[in-house]
């Protein structure tokens, strides 16, 4: 008899399914504080240099890049730029934001020589130290404590995008579709006063900044 081959089905090669890596979502404290060199001495104090408005993210990694590649990242060794976190209400919507709460100003930790000085001096987007003279002056330790503190703050702050004064329409609530102008802005408690003409009086509402929008 005849011997039975067995059929053999070609099996088809699994395909490799590669995993899509996650991207890091880079948190603000990353961006606005930069280190150069990790354990600064205790000589090592903060000072401030004052740059180029809004380019102060830029100018700090010059410095980064400026002194490492001068060989002073031994006596460079943190920038720091102070920033809040604010809830920002634009047309109805929320969204959060980081701002500077010293724009055109930016931290730098470091021990002061003529070569390190000069160094970050003729960086591109400093404009000089804060100090007297061309001799920085440090900061005190308990001030550089308390600005880095209140800017790790979890609970943020509003901010309003209009003025005193200006005319806006309210967009929700009982006074939905009338117009006031802004008496009183509160950016701690998200709220706004503003003077509404009822029964031909002007009258003073609360509102919530989600409340209301530019006209």
């Amino acid at each position: 008899m005849p011997t039975k081959i067995k059929e053999t089905k070609n099996k088809k090669p699994k395909a490799k399914v590669k995993k899509l890596k996650k991207k890091k979502k880079i948190s603000p404290s990353s961006i606005n504080h930069l280190i150069i060199t990790k354990d600064a001495p205790e000589e090592a104090k903060w000072y401030v240099l004052h740059t180029q408005s809004s380019r102060e993210n830029l100018t700090a990694r010059s410095i980064k890049t400026r002194v490492r590649a001068l060989g002073h990242d031994q006596n460079v060794f943190e920038t720091f730029i102070p920033t809040q976190e604010k809830i920002r209400i634009n047309k109805g919507k929320k969204s959060t934001i980081r701002e500077r709460l010293f724009p055109g100003y930016l931290m730098i930790r470091m021990t002061v020589t003529d070569a390190s000085w000069l160094a970050v001096r003729t960086t591109q987007g400093v404009t000089g130290f804060v100090g007297i003279g061309n001799q920085p002056t440090p900061l005190p330790k308990d001030e550089v404590k308390a600005v880095m503190a209140f800017s790790q703050q979890q609970a943020p702050k509003f901010e309003a995008n209009f003025t005193t004064g200006e005319a806006i329409k309210i967009v929700d609530g009982p006074f939905t579709d009338l117009l006031g102008t802004v008496n009183v802005i509160d950016e701690a408690k998200g709220k706004v006063e503003i003077l509404v003409s009822i029964f031909g009086r002007e009258t003073p509402v609360e509102l919530d900044f989600l409340q209301v929008s530019k006209i």
